[in-house]
């Protein structure tokens, strides 16, 4: 007979849950909320239009201090109808489905683990389930801040390194846009009156790549709309950028860059906004106890554990930017993350619920950091 946690993967992914999709968010919210208020956690939200953040808290029992705070989101990648040609499937160990891996694994583990501590000695717990952390939680950063600032630590239940390894910082993320407004004309009886916009964002992007190239960093042109008719000269553009650093000082060039492009058409105008950032995580001394406390307890398990920084974004970049001890990565091993191939280990799930278990309870991080 499959297990609780398994049956709630199964329940978790069939109920699609894109980013901005509120609808598709809310009935996955509810569900989830069940389970939480299921295995001790008092839910409430912080309502938004495009999908709303979950608040769990489970009291302090026994064990005076600070809250752990824990990060996870609800949101993936995948639209609406992904499962008819991605279905869930379990073959062996390995289990796949849109959203599995990433990161709906790491909420049952969570559950599974608020289940297991219940009538026992825990510190207070906190915990955040983002609405639209795959954009880069444009919504979620105020409240990830305030949560942080009275955290003794902060566990990210994101996917870990291949192999389960856990994240000890991460490169800054932001997302930009890049906006061309051109002048529309015939594309054939009097093209000179117009200015393509197309053309202009085009120039843009070719000129930004040639400046990103002089400085370690990631560019991603993720987008590119505008225009309308092939006979009619396009009088709009945009395209999205994503941008990682690994260091704030080329961030902080980059973006002054962008902000500082100008056309190259006279009668064209470009401009630049941020659509969403987290900063730089570095990895710090609060970070490297935090990996070692979660180290030795994970040896007490029998599981061997270590660390180290990760390219990719998350929530935990605003946390461990603050200065929070945070470690990241706590959701169960597999890979395929934003691909076709997610999957993510059943073994995995049982040794991550078995952690989480021991992190939050009467013998975990909170009496270790006092």
């Amino acid at each position: 007979m499959p297990s609780p946690e398994f049956e709630a993967l199964h329940r978790y992914t069939v109920l699609e849950s894109p980013t901005g999709d509120a609808r598709s968010l809310a009935a996955l919210a509810e569900t989830l909320e069940a389970d939480a208020g299921r295995a001790g956690f008092t839910t409430a939200r912080e309502p938004h239009p495009t999908g709303d953040h979950l608040l769990w808290s489970l009291p302090a029992r026994g064990v005076a201090g600070p809250p752990i705070l824990l990060l996870s989101h609800y949101d993936t990648v995948w639209p609406v109808g992904t499962l008819a040609a991605m279905p869930w499937s379990v073959e062996g160990d390995v289990v796949r489905g849109p959203g599995v891996y990433d990161t709906k694994a790491g909420l049952v583990a969570l559950l599974a683990a608020a289940a297991r501590i219940k009538g026992q000695d825990h510190p207070e717990v906190r915990v955040i389930v983002v609405a639209d952390e795959e954009i880069g939680s444009p919504s979620a950063g105020d409240l990830v801040r305030a949560e942080a600032g009275r955290a003794a630590v902060v566990l990210g239940l994101e996917p870990p390194h291949p192999g389960g390894d856990l994240k000890t910082g991460r490169r800054g993320s932001t997302r930009a846009r890049i906006e061309v407004t051109g002048v529309e004309a015939h594309a054939a009886l009097d093209p000179d009156s117009g200015a393509n916009a197309i053309d202009e964002l085009v120039d843009q992007l070719v000129h930004f790549r040639a400046v990103a190239a002089r400085r370690p960093v990631l560019l991603n042109t993720g987008t590119i709309a505008g225009g309308g008719r092939t006979n009619v000269v396009a009088g709009r553009a945009h395209a999205d950028l994503g941008l990682r650093f690994s260091d704030p000082a080329d961030e902080e060039a980059l973006l002054g860059e962008l902000r500082a492009l100008r056309p190259v058409r006279e009668r064209a105008a470009v401009s630049a906004r941020l659509l969403s950032h987290r900063p730089t995580w570095r990895p710090d001394p609060a970070g490297a106890e935090l990996l070692d406390r979660i180290r030795g307890i994970a040896a007490g398990l029998g599981q061997t554990l270590d660390g180290r920084p990760a390219d990719g974004a998350a929530d935990t970049n605003t946390t461990g930017a603050l200065g929070r001890p945070t470690v990241d990565g706590l959701a169960p091993r597999g890979g395929g993350a934003h691909a076709r191939t997610e999957w993510v280990s059943a073994g995995g799930m049982a040794e991550r619920t078995a952690l989480l278990t021991a992190l939050l309870g009467p013998s975990g991080l909170i009496p270790r950091l006092r």
